[in-house]
């Protein structure tokens, strides 16, 4: 058995499943081992039902009374059981799973597995495992893989194929030098792999885990050098000298630039006239005024008779820059009788659109380009392009952002990211790039009131939101699902956006956002939004990425405690974007401490860098697949803030290495590279 052998070799896999092995991404026998879990759960010893806790995880022994029923009614077929001790009850309750009454016997003990839940009374649970005594002990205080699924892909059937490699006894060549690897005490890499998928104890998961996060993260620095190799920084062939555009765009802004963006904009303008084309990455808390820096080096690239580019990760956002920088150079053709001419380019346009911006570009009747993905296509052909920008540039694929660069003949880049990574790391995961840093926020901007609540606090929540929207403002809501789940007692879009119509008087317009819209309809939705032909806009995470509407002066997040705290800081700063008070407010559902303790650190602060360290040592290096934190450079197990001192060490080994690689981690880094390229939102 080879590495690159198709899963297609392993017993149990045949057309069915392979076409939904491949939806996870799973094609190959490197594939699936690659594939790890995305957390670990331990089997306790069971109880009895009388010392069963709600809302906690656990195994409960027991026999059934009766035998299990059909539920009529509903959307999806149940099947129901009942473990009654005394006065205790416990439901047990199945969905899609009707066989269970054939093979569950009345009369004898099972240990059924799972979260207890309280409803109206009642306790519940739903979806539980079934084990017989003897198979339970087998597993009890072991330590149990729980991999991401998808239709047709159970947990057992990804043991089973997992376990079939491993226990083949074929050992894969360890691609990381033996000297290195003795070097850093890091484990062989056969071991990781039998360990990050079946751990005997926590120490050997600690080991597997600190040898795959060491090969992202040296992979992917390794990878970044190579491409910085093999484009050496480039003389400057497309100098900007003149900023008098600039200065009397600056003049007739509305606002001053703090003296952070001053700074930022000093350095970008030294690198137009510098010997070497400029490579910089411009990094700033969400608020912070990136954009409008951006939107300078564009316009002096213009006066030079450039054309310049700015990529954005989706449609909403690219359409948004292009609104407001068709606004603000209508403004400035008026003040000055100079024409910016700016052009918008994105996946859902007509292909008769299409057609005719790509006759504007190359014949340069367009000075600055907005849009997505699509700017990169093949038939897009620049009659000079002198400055690429790419706007939240963690979401793109690595290679996605080289193409673009391909595009012109050695253009100055400029690389915008809200995610606050010091810069030590910064350094690593951008390679060679000089580093600008906007740390203040603008001078009418006020802190954001944050507070976390329980859902009881829901009522004087929405009475809030009823006054603020009355005040002339308007308002998110975050839910964590599009819809409802058999299994899952989360907030979902669309029944809550129903929920909130009820209780809102009928002159407040709400409507919903999701991710499954497709792209015309999120920009509708969007654009009435900023019309504010909706007061009140429940949604998903859609909205987490750049969406500008100074008016929002309130976010709700239901079910807090199931972000990370990157992506809640994220989403945060959708408000506080204009001159009036904005405030979020972070209901947690459960009951759990530690999750308060964490959405707390949101509230002492609305700076990214202490709350990214704060829930560091919340968490604690010994957490080690617990909350994820969400919106940051996808690696699979490696952590930016928890692993940092590892991503330091891959970084100083990658600068060893990136002359003389061998073969067998060549193969290696260019197919992580080639993976990470995949990881782009369109």
């Amino acid at each position: 058995m080879q590495m690159t052998d198709s899963v297609r070799c392993l017993k149990g896999v045949g057309d069915k499943v392979e076409k939904n092995l491949n939806k996870l991404g799973i094609y190959t026998v490197e594939d699936l081992l690659e594939y790890y879990p995305r957390t670990y759960q331990t089997y306790q010893p069971p109880v009895e039902l009388e010392a069963v806790v709600p809302g906690k995880r656990q195994a409960v022994i027991g026999w059934l009374h009766r035998g299990l029923a059909r539920i009529p009614g509903g959307r999806v077929e149940k099947t129901a059981g009942l473990l009654a001790e005394g006065d205790r009850k416990l439901q047990l309750l199945w969905y899609r799973m009707p066989y269970l009454r054939k093979q569950i016997g009345i009369g004898r003990t099972y240990i059924f597995y799972g979260t207890v839940k309280e409803k109206k009374g009642q306790w519940i649970m739903e979806q539980p495992e079934i084990f017989e005594p003897e198979s339970y002990k087998k597993l009890q205080n072991g330590i149990q893989p729980v991999y991401s699924l998808t239709e047709g892909v159970t947990q057992k059937l990804l043991a089973k194929l997992i376990r079939q490699v491993l226990d083949s006894e074929v050992l894969f060549e360890d691609y990381l030098p033996e000297e290195l690897r003795e070097e850093l005490h890091l484990a062989e890499y056969n071991y990781a792999l039998h360990h990050i998928h079946y751990p005997k104890d926590q120490q050997s998961l600690k080991t597997a885990r600190r040898r795959l996060g060491f090969d992202e993260f040296f992979l992917f620095a390794l990878g970044i050098r190579q491409m910085k190799m093999t484009r050496e920084r480039s003389f400057n062939t497309h100098p900007a000298r003149s900023s008098k555009w600039v200065d009397i765009f600056k003049e007739h802004l509305g606002y001053a630039l703090t003296g952070a963006q001053l700074r930022a904009w000093e350095e970008i303008k030294k690198d137009f006239s510098g010997e070497h084309v400029m490579n910089r990455l411009l990094q700033g808390d969400v608020g912070s005024g990136k954009t409008v820096i951006a939107q300078l080096a564009l316009i002096m690239a213009a006066e030079a008779g450039d054309q310049g580019c700015l990529m954005a990760p989706t449609e909403v956002l690219a359409r948004q820059h292009y609104d407001n920088f068709v606004k603000d150079f209508e403004k400035f053709y008026e003040v000055s009788g100079i024409r910016i001419r700016c052009g918008l380019l994105t996946g859902s346009m007509k292909q008769r659109e299409k057609k005719q911006m790509y006759e504007a570009i190359e014949n340069h009747e367009i000075d600055i380009l907005i849009g997505t993905h699509a700017v990169i296509q093949e038939k897009v052909h620049f009659a000079r392009l002198g400055m690429v920008i790419t706007d939240e540039q963690h979401r793109f694929g690595v290679h996605q952002r080289e193409w673009l660069l391909d595009k012109g003949d050695c253009p100055h880049v400029l690389v915008m990211s809200a995610t606050p990574i010091p810069r030590t790391l910064a350094i690593i995961l951008y390679g060679d790039l000089d580093i600008s840093v906007i740390d203040e926020l603008p001078a009418k901007r006020k802190p954001i009131k944050n507070c976390v609540v329980d859902p009881d606090y829901r009522p004087a929540a929405y009475r809030f939101i009823e006054k603020q929207v009355m005040m002339g403002h308007q308002v998110y809501v975050i839910c964590p699902m599009v819809e409802e789940s058999e299994f899952m007692d989360l907030e979902n879009v669309l029944d809550y956006t129903e929920k909130i119509k009820k209780v809102l008087p009928s002159s407040i317009s709400v409507d919903y956002l999701h991710g499954k819209m497709s792209a015309n309809e999120k920009e509708e939705v969007m654009e009435r939004f900023h019309r504010r032909d909706i007061q009140v806009l429940v949604s998903t995470t859609v909205i987490e990425v750049g969406i500008n509407v100074p008016n929002a002066t309130v976010m709700m997040v239901e079910n807090a405690e199931r972000f990370g705290l990157a992506q809640l800081h994220q989403l945060r700063g959708r408000v506080g974007r204009g001159d009036a008070q904005s405030y979020c407010i972070f209901v947690q559902s459960g009951k759990n401490s530690t999750a308060k303790e964490r959405l707390e650190i949101l509230v002492k602060s609305n700076d990214g860098f202490f709350i990214a360290g704060e829930d560091l040592k919340l968490r604690g290096p010994g957490d080690m697949f617990g909350f994820r934190q969400s919106g940051l450079m996808d690696f699979q197990i490696g952590d930016l803030y928890e692993d940092s001192d590892l991503l330091k060490l891959a970084g100083d080994c990658a600068k060893k290495y990136e002359k003389n690689i061998p073969e067998n981690l060549m193969r290696r880094m260019n197919r992580y590279m080639k993976m990470a390229s995949k990881d782009v939102i369109l």
